[in-house]
């Protein structure tokens, strides 16, 4: 397996954290964990990359009681290379009863910027229980033939940036194929490693992820045969697949509403 390196420098990881401590104080929040998405989590960074700084925080208990509800989401504006934004616990779990693939991403990106180890573990055993393996092959072959349409299809010279965008998917439901009780990892390496590839299309994907972190963030390459009929068989077992998927019927907004009770008393306890 190609072990992980983080491009996050201790310098930016300070800068973050302060962010983050700042965002708590004005919005009188408890974080319950922060983590880097996008690029730098994926693997595959260009040496201009933003910083993808995601969140899951916690208010008061008297902010949950109130008449009108208070906004769900906190966003701070686009500055630079900052991307700042989270989403309450209440949300954040409503959204994993869908389930929701972008916060099983988060709840296993590679780079933690804050962490509640105790509430963290619940979260994820929470997620175990929940049938992804649906949502995840819609939601990757949703978004991988977004990409592919407005970016690929019928283009020679390509942002390697955006194939990326459109692999990556695609090595997603080869996982959730391969390891439908086992969510995707955020890495693009994990994926990579655990979809049993043949040498030809690693040494091609490796050769992509090297003149990705030498490029900037929109810099152009050439399509690969070997990758674009990988990318096509993806999503066409995909598109067969929903065919013949049934609905979930297990109900777990009970232990959801437990779960997020149990959060609410710790976050408010200490």
């Amino acid at each position: 397996m190609i072990e992980f390196q983080s491009s996050i420098s201790p310098e930016t990881r300070a800068e973050i954290l302060s962010q983050l401590d700042e965002i708590e104080q004005a919005e009188e929040v408890r974080f319950l964990f922060a983590i880097e998405s996008g690029s730098r989590a994926w693997g595959f960074p260009s040496p201009d990359s933003d910083y993808d700084v995601r969140f899951v925080y916690a208010h008061s208990v008297d902010w949950y009681l109130s008449i009108h509800p208070g906004r769900d989401v906190i966003e701070r504006p686009l500055a630079g290379d900052w991307d700042v934004n989270g989403w309450d616990i209440k949300k954040a779990l409503g959204l994993l009863l869908k389930p929701n693939p972008v916060l099983l991403e988060w709840l296993s990106s590679p780079v933690r910027y804050r962490w509640n180890d105790d509430i963290c573990k619940k979260l994820i055993s929470f997620s175990q229980r929940v049938a992804h393996g649906n949502a995840c092959l819609n939601h990757y072959r949703r978004l991988g033939e977004r990409q592919w349409a407005t970016y690929i299809d019928g283009r020679d010279a390509i942002s390697l940036k955006k194939y990326l965008y459109v692999v990556r998917p695609a090595l997603a439901i080869r996982w959730t194929r391969m390891h439908p009780e086992v969510i995707p990892p955020m890495n693009f390496q994990a994926l990579m490693d655990g979809t049993d590839l043949n040498t030809d299309v690693t040494k091609r994907l490796a050769h992509l992820l090297e003149e990705k972190s030498k490029s900037k963030e929109m810099g152009d390459g050439s399509r690969e045969p070997l990758i674009d009929d990988l990318v096509m068989s993806e999503f066409s077992q995909a598109r067969e697949i929903a065919l013949t998927l049934k609905p979930d019927k297990t109900d777990l907004r009970p232990a959801a509403d437990r779960l997020f009770r149990e959060i609410i008393k710790v976050t408010n306890h200490d």
